[in-house]
């Protein structure tokens, strides 16, 4: 009677089998044990192989990873991400042999995570294959080329005068409450349509600030590319170190994959104050401020990571808008001047211009673009080049009038032209301007178009041109930015168009 077996198959599997074994070898684990545990720190001895940056786990803490930071003789210092004060003296720590790292993808669309890229918006969790190191190297100098595509923010005042580039990095710097998060949402709502992915990176905020930020995107339709990567204050000082680096790795896998991506670092003041933190508590020897020796380093190494890469390695980029806070306007303090000297030119919000009333409050005389033309199209440079320098000299002159008594009739003209070009300066929150737009606005007020109306008409003239250009020719303004200059046509069509509707406008005398 036949059984079916057959002794050549049983012997085929056992081979097989056997050979498994032998090759896998016994699964080896370093194991360390925690000497001591508190704020969100522990102290690790038994791992002597461990890498700093490297993960480690807890055995009998599942919710708990430990990230290497301190090598040193007899231990080895590491910040706690997760349920820090489930960790106890004794507890066993198992080194991972991987880095933290974060997934990546279409997949993190549209979500809000945490530094671990850990689904935090009461979704379902985030499924992708795609996982990159929170921590990478920067792209070398072969790897990149010069910035020249323009990224617009939207902001009139932006473009026109302090113009970002794709791939560049641009501090926004100034005093708390001055607007410096709504440019940075500005300049995010501003990328729809244009192909470019966004993370913007909440550190150290309150929970209700970040849930407003998130609902402020979702209704200008900004969701629908934008990744935000939430630490509030509320969480642990190394999830709020972590946050950037994981915004980082986000924005690099479109990068490198030809795309082109916008990180918005909010901001990076508290980044610096929670490493301080970790670094006191791990007994680092303080510095300026009590700062750690290698807080220039902390940033360096994140905004390197922006870039526009070369042609070979696809022509991605990533571009990137850091945002530091000051006290009382002073750039001169230790966490400014450092970020200053890393990134590619600031824009400075001051206090004083904000609080007269004008949004965005841009100081022009401090801000600067280091990138300068090379992020601007040719119309743009014809119109708006010598914008910045009147309105420099404007704001010199005015201080200097407040003590003259009777003025010549040259000085008060060019009072009353930087009154009226300021006037143009101011934008409302969630307006953004075409870059064909901006052009139009401002060659009407370098041209003449509006020295004879009160200086408080100017932002209702420029309201009511923008409404008649919809009306009367809705195309021209994307005509202009697709020609990327004003050529004698374009010139005359919008110079007929102005003529037209400055005859027809009437001063309200009400104002």
């Amino acid at each position: 009677m036949d059984d079916g077996l057959r002794p050549d198959e049983i012997s085929e599997v056992l081979f097989r089998e056997l050979k498994a074994f032998e090759g896998s070898g016994p699964d080896v684990y370093e194991m360390g044990t925690v000497l001591s545990a508190g704020d969100g720190i522990a102290r690790v001895h038994g791992l002597s192989n461990a890498m700093a940056g490297e993960l480690v786990s807890f055995r009998d803490r599942p919710d708990v990873r430990g990230l290497v930071l301190n090598l040193e003789a007899g231990n080895v210092g590491l910040a706690l991400l997760g349920n820090a004060d489930a960790v106890e003296e004794g507890d066993v720590v198992v080194l991972t042999g991987k880095v933290a790292s974060v997934k990546v993808g279409p997949a993190t669309v549209g979500r809000v995570v945490d530094a671990l890229g850990r689904a935090v918006d009461g979704g379902p969790a985030i499924e992708s294959d795609l996982e990159r190191p929170i921590e990478a190297r920067a792209p070398g100098i072969v790897e990149r080329q010069n910035v020249r595509e323009p990224l617009y923010t939207g902001l009139k005042s932006v473009d026109a005068m302090i113009p970002i580039g794709r791939g560049q990095r641009e501090l926004i710097v100034g005093d708390r409450k001055t607007g410096k998060t709504t440019i940075a949402l500005d300049a995010i709502a501003n990328q729809k349509g244009k192909g470019v992915h966004c993370i913007y990176v909440a550190i150290g905020q309150k929970s209700s600030t970040v849930a407003l930020a998130v609902e402020t995107l979702r209704e200008a339709g900004a969701m629908e590319y934008t990744t935000v990567v939430a630490a509030c204050a509320s969480e642990a000082a190394s999830m709020q170190y972590l946050a950037p680096y994981a915004g980082a790795a986000l924005g690099e896998h479109w990068r490198d994959n030809g795309g082109h991506a916008l990180v918005v670092y909010d901001d990076l003041t508290k980044h610096a104050q929670a490493y301080r933190q970790m670094s006191l508590l791990l007994r680092r020897p303080p510095g300026r401020e009590a700062f750690p020796g290698d807080v220039f380093y902390l940033h360096s190494r994140l905004l390197e990571r922006a870039a526009k890469l070369s042609d070979a390695r696809g022509g991605g980029s990533l571009t990137a808008l850091p945002i530091v806070e000051t006290q009382a306007g002073d750039v001169s303090a230790y966490i400014p001047t450092n970020v200053i000297s890393i990134t590619d030119g600031q824009i400075f919000l001051d206090a004083n211009l904000f609080n007269s009333g004008l949004r965005p409050a841009l100081d022009v005389g401090i801000s600067v673009s280091r990138v300068g033309g090379d992020a601007q199209i040719k119309a743009t440079k014809q119109v708006a080049g010598r914008l910045k320098l009147l309105l420099a000299q404007y704001a010199e002159l005015a201080a200097f009038s407040q003590f003259a008594g009777d003025l010549d009739k040259a000085t008060r003209a060019q009072l009353d032209q930087g009154a009226r070009l300021t006037e143009l300066l101011k934008q409302p929150q969630g307006r953004p301007l075409p870059i064909g737009k901006t052009i139009m606005v401002f060659y009407a007020g370098l041209n003449g178009y509006l020295e004879n109306l009160p200086v408080d008409q100017a932002v209702r003239f420029e309201s009511e041109l923008l409404g008649y250009v919809d009306l009367v020719a809705p195309g021209l303004p994307a005509e202009i930015e697709e020609a990327k200059e004003l050529t004698p046509q374009l010139t005359d069509a919008m110079r007929s168009l102005l003529d037209k509707f400055s005859a027809q406008f009437a001063p309200d005398p009400k104002e």
